[in-house]
């Protein structure tokens, strides 16, 4: 029996939708997987921009291979009025410095915050309007890092080299843009786990005094959701643990000029020379 023009053409729009529906499917964890912006582009690629390169190596720094006990805290989002004197404060009390990856826009509209409280702490850029910098091409990059740049040296009058992405992520235009700019980028070994501890604080504090290493770098928060107050209200119990530990503080820059030499690459093993002719073949018989 021979299909009707409506069953074939119906049997065609099912499958079509079918296709779609698993190819969405397959697209939904790219969309939504952790700490992803959805429904905002892709990612960049390593952009081929050879113009764009201005030094050998651009450096990405998660801790420092170093023996002795330092750490070093950093605070990520600011400055904001809620979190960031307190923050302030309970680096003055212990005496510890830390080093702030600052957006700049947050700066800009809140530098009274932290004029006069910089002394020991160092100031390192965190983009501009707190963007993923992975899904922006070589320029945007650049205009988020240089906008803050500068507003770093007008408000603080230093000049920082250092960046951190916002949410770790970064591409091929990221690490470019850094290299044309002259920054390195760091991100961090350890982080406060609010959302874990958030019933619990005191295991905020046993983590963190419990877990960190010579030369890891802290991931902390001055500007954010509510949660975060379980590691900020206990940065002095941090502190003074990590001290009966026999740690030190630094800042980043300081943390990085201790980076133990790398050693040198072992030797690679020798080539395989040429495959060796066999003895000659008896010429087959006919």
């Amino acid at each position: 029996m021979r299909a009707s023009r409506r069953s074939i053409l119906r049997t065609t729009l099912l499958g079509l939708g079918a296709a779609a529906a698993g190819a969405a499917a397959t697209r939904i964890p790219d969309m939504f997987g952790p700490d992803r912006l959805p429904l905002s582009g892709g990612y960049a690629a390593a952009a081929d921009n050879p113009g764009a390169v201005r030094h050998p190596t651009t450096s990405i720094t998660y801790y420092v291979d170093t023996a002795e006990p330092v750490v070093a805290f950093t605070f990520d989002d600011g400055p904001g009025p809620r979190w960031t004197p307190m923050v302030l404060d309970a680096l003055d009390a212990h005496n510890v410095p830390a080093t702030f990856f600052m957006v700049g826009r947050n700066l800009e509209t809140y530098a009274d915050l932290v004029r006069g409280r910089l002394g020991r702490h160092e100031v390192a850029n965190h983009s501009w309007s707190h963007p993923d910098l992975a899904k922006l091409d070589l320029e945007d990059v650049r205009r988020q890092i240089t906008r803050t740049h500068e507003t770093i040296a007008a408000v603080t009058g230093r000049q920082t080299r250092l960046l951190r992405p916002p949410y770790g992520h970064f591409g091929g235009s990221t690490i470019l843009a850094a290299d044309s700019l002259g920054y390195d980028v760091v991100l961090w070994s350890r982080q406060m786990r609010e959302k874990v501890y958030a019933k619990d604080p005191s295991k905020q504090v046993e983590d963190i005094v419990n877990s960190v290493r010579p030369g890891d770098i802290v991931l902390a928060h001055d500007v954010g959701r509510r949660e975060r107050l379980v590691a900020l209200n206990n940065l002095g119990a941090m502190f003074t643990g990590l001290r009966a530990r026999g740690f030190r503080f630094v800042t980043v820059s300081e943390l990085r000029a201790l980076q133990r030499p790398a050693p040198p690459p072992p030797a690679p093993p020798p080539l395989a020379g040429p495959p060796q002719a066999g003895p000659p073949q008896a010429a087959a018989r006919r």
